[in-house]
């Protein structure tokens, strides 16, 4: 297959080279957003965008070992308007780099998989996004194609810049365990197109190579060939959605799927059917999941219509309906409040509460590679992960937001054979963004 004389069944840039370029594009990018913030100004077509998200956190109880850890993200970026740049009618361009660097927490010191620090993975420099984005119809069809990422687009929400979870943000963390749903910031080839039936009322579908093959963290986002792909994921939503502009008590609905059509190794069973922890072959490989998912964000208190301080509930169900999977369904519950103490209206307040539910095969493995080193029973199975946030609001482009955590049975996938359960576990956090960019043009 060839795009534009690209040849994308060949990598284009390999190795050194390749994040060498990368780590330039990203440094050179930086730099002109610092350097040109007035020339941007005045043209007035290129939205640049820099940003820092650092993640700390520490296990101070429970889970493997005692031990602290820290995560963080560098985002360059910019949004070009070719209407304005070229006579482009609802034409952008979108790119992205960002460098994810720093430790994962969960895996050195609490011993389970799903981090408390959202912003870790994919590590290295990387090209995140590359893509075109335009529409039709006076805007009420959009589409956007190029290198992207399907959890951008799909089971998202700004609600998850007040938690540093990952069980629950960027996304709920069981559509990336049952299916090869890309992730920000390992980009692939992929697209979206959302149709609006009025000012609320949409539905919304995409389609997304899957990337196994990018995720680790020596790739930078420049190998766009599709030799190592298995397949597609395809999510779809159906949803209903407001704004400040045509209510007073934003909310959105949606309900929706996904298919993945893409390799995946069975959760329990080798390639003859049997138990691959008893007969020592490897998991088979298999081809074929899919899932559903319902959720709502809903503002339901307002004490001053005339106020942004305002109360969200938010909640969601995810389940597989095809497939050996790992997990049986995912629950999250949660609220954010908007205005805490007087006079600071943009400080908030957040809590969120997960429950992962593993399959029968999923535990029957980790059972039987538990007896074979050694250990006795059966995993819990559920793990349940609670977060509460504050956070503070310095100006317009500074925020602050200690965070405390609480995991009950941590789980057991990092390491499959542990011959006995983890302590549940208490972890102190502190997330803070910063918005270069913006700090950029007050300076300026």
């Amino acid at each position: 297959m060839r795009l534009k004389n690209i040849d994308l069944s060949r990598p284009l840039l390999r190795g050194g080279i390749a994040k060498s370029v990368c780590s330039a594009i990203t440094s050179g990018l930086l730099a002109w957003c610092i350097a040109v913030p007035a020339q941007a100004a005045e043209t007035d077509y290129i939205d640049w965008q820099a940003s820092y998200t650092g993640e700390a956190a520490a296990n101070v109880s429970g889970g493997k070992q005692r031990g602290s850890a820290y995560a963080g993200q560098l985002f360059v970026g910019a949004g070009i308007n070719l209407d304005k740049a070229a006579g482009w009618n609802d034409t952008r361009i979108h790119v992205a780099f960002t460098n994810r660097h720093g430790q994962n927490l969960a895996q050195n010191y609490i011993g389970n998989s799903t981090s408390v620090q959202e912003i870790y993975g994919g590590q290295n420099s990387r090209l995140a996004r590359f893509t075109i984005e335009t529409s039709f119809f006076d805007g009420q069809l959009q589409v956007e194609a190029g290198r992207t990422v399907a959890n951008i687009s799909f089971l998202g929400s700004e609600l998850c810049q007040y938690f540093q979870t990952n069980s629950a943000c960027g996304n709920p963390t069981f559509v990336f365990r049952t299916s090869n749903f890309t992730w920000w910031p390992v980009s692939s080839w992929g697209g979206h197109a959302k149709f609006w039936f009025n000012d609320k009322v949409y539905l919304h579908a995409g389609v997304y190579e899957e990337n196994t093959a990018h995720q680790p963290d020596g790739d930078h986002g420049f190998d766009w060939g599709i030799a190592d792909s298995t397949g597609v994921v395809v999510p779809v939503t159906l949803g209903y959605k407001t704004s400040w502009k045509n209510d007073d008590y934003p909310r959105r609905y949606e309900v929706g799927g996904w298919y993945d059509g893409a390799d995946y190794a069975d959760p329990s069973r080798d390639a003859e059917g049997n138990l691959a922890a008893i007969s020592g072959e490897d998991y088979a490989t298999q081809n074929g999941r899919s899932g559903v998912f319902a959720r709502f964000e809903q503002t339901v208190l307002r004490p001053d219509l005339n106020s942004r301080r305002r109360l969200t509930l938010f909640g969601a169900v995810l389940t597989g309906i095809e497939g050996e999977l790992t997990q049986d369904y995912y629950l999250k519950a949660g609220f954010v409040k908007h205005g805490t103490f007087a006079g600071r209206d943009t400080d908030t307040v957040g809590f969120v509460v997960t429950r992962q539910d593993y399959s029968d095969a999923a535990l029957e493995d980790q059972a039987l590679l538990r007896q074979i080193n050694g250990g006795l029973g059966v995993p819990a199975g559920y793990q349940l992960m609670m977060e509460l946030s504050y956070g503070m609001q310095f100006g317009d482009n500074i925020r602050v937001q200690p965070n405390i955590h609480y995991i009950v049975n941590p789980d057991q996938f990092n390491e499959r054979g542990r011959v006995e359960d983890l302590d549940n576990a208490w972890v102190a956090g502190l997330r803070f963004d910063v918005d270069l960019a913006g700090l950029v043009f007050i300076f300026d």
